[in-house]
């Protein structure tokens, strides 16, 4: 693997930077002020679609999607740095490049697997950012780690398809722009195991779509995200045509879904250390405590120390998965798509976790952005499958080679 990016790549890390110090830096404080300000809690600010403008005059726009004449046609390699310089404002910078999450990951899903019908009617407005989306897999009465479990059924009636369950942390659903749902559901519980399971998509205004409540995150509406719905579906009939894929695809599509998702997820992650980091270095270095700065004391010093270490690990660890999977695919970096989701977010959790403690109580208030940022690495330890269920899958990987060979 080169280490060095190409000047593409080069080219749009220098325009980012430039955009993210002269707006996106600039925005922050009004972002808080119009969300304080706000009706509802995952209303978005007039000052994002100030942003986006301003990202799409400068070509900063869908630059997530490689195959698609209107994606940034970026490898997983090309993108991963940029991804990081997005982490450092996650509130914010992700959506003014129309690159937030779930948006990115349902466009890829239509653009791979949708039907010229639908990727006309709703992959088109998303990747022109007019729309918003929502995806819904996770069901609160199952354990949902283990997707086998999930319940909701997607029954065949003549040409139509009927719904109905209840999903949660249904991603995106509360905001306002949302407009279209992709469910996993049950198509045919007599199938082999992986192949019960289909995607489908659902209008959110369809008869039948309930959205009960908003969830929060550590007490945030999670508004990057568009925040987490739980939503009933009683008796929702969508057009057959509304299948993604075909019947028993369900599972091959979450899995194309969420390979190039971890790394976007990972590398933010790594932004979100190296903002939490360099707000530690100036507060350690400004910070008076019996006599000297803090930046002076031997566990400060250590906590920077070890956090430089773990943040350049959990890159290279990254890059390494993003060119993985551009040379032998998905699959082929299978390994290390589900280690970066282990490794990542416990590293941002830590660098983070130190920032804080080294703000005092400062640190825990509105008044930076740590506290937000923790509650988000600690929710990727969750988001797209628990650390758990990842660690159970890779060991297996691991012990199967001893395994076939009797050793």
């Amino acid at each position: 693997m080169d280490f060095a990016f190409d000047a593409r790549t080069e080219e749009l890390r220098e325009q980012l930077l430039a955009f993210m110090n002269e707006h996106i830096y600039p925005a922050e404080p009004v972002f808080a002020e119009q969300v304080e300000a706000a009706p509802c809690s995952w209303a978005r600010p007039q000052v994002i679609e100030e942003l986006k403008t301003e990202a799409r005059k400068r070509g900063l726009w869908n630059l997530f999607l490689p195959h698609h004449p209107q994606g940034g046609g970026l490898t997983n390699l090309q993108y991963a740095p940029l991804a990081e310089i997005t982490g450092h404002s996650p509130a914010l910078a992700p959506e003014a490049l129309n690159c937030a999450a779930p948006d990115t990951g349902n466009m890829e899903l239509l653009a791979a697997f949708g039907t010229a019908q639908q990727q006309e009617r709703w992959l088109e407005p998303l990747l022109d950012g007019r729309i918003r989306s929502a995806f819904c897999m996770t069901e609160p009465d199952v354990a949902s780690s283990d997707a086998n479990n999930i319940a909701t059924r997607v029954e065949r009636h003549g040409d139509t398809y009927v719904i109905n369950g209840t999903k949660w942390w249904s991603t995106g659903a509360m905001n306002p722009g949302c407009e279209i749902l992709i469910l996993m559901g049950k198509t045919d519980p007599s199938a082999e195991r992986h192949r019960q399971q289909s995607m489908i998509l659902i209008p959110r205004d369809t008869q039948g779509v309930n959205v009960r409540r908003g969830t929060t995150v550590f007490g945030y509406p999670d508004g990057p995200h568009g925040g987490h719905a739980e939503i009933e579906f009683r008796d929702v009939r969508v057009p057959a045509a509304n299948l993604l894929g075909g019947e028993g695809d369900g599972f091959a599509i979450a899995q194309a879904r969420l390979g190039p998702g971890r790394v976007h997820h990972c590398m933010r992650m790594v932004g979100m250390a190296e903002r939490a980091l360099e707000l530690m270095c100036r507060r350690a270095t400004h910070r008076i405590a019996f006599g000297k700065p803090i930046a002076e004391q031997g566990v400060v010093q250590d906590w920077i120390a070890e956090s430089r270490v773990r943040i350049e690990a959990a890159r290279l660890l990254v890059l390494k998965t993003a060119w993985l999977m551009d040379t032998v695919g998905n699959k082929g970096a299978h390994t290390e798509i589900q280690a970066i989701k282990i490794a990542t977010p416990r590293m941002a959790q830590w660098v983070i976790d130190r920032a804080i403690q080294a703000h005092g109580a400062a640190g825990i208030t509105q008044d930076f952005p740590l506290a937000q940022l923790w509650s988000g690495a600690r929710t990727l330890r969750f988001a797209d499958g628990p650390d758990e269920v990842h660690k159970r899958s890779l060991a297996h990987r691991e012990l199967r080679r001893y395994r076939a060979t009797g050793q």
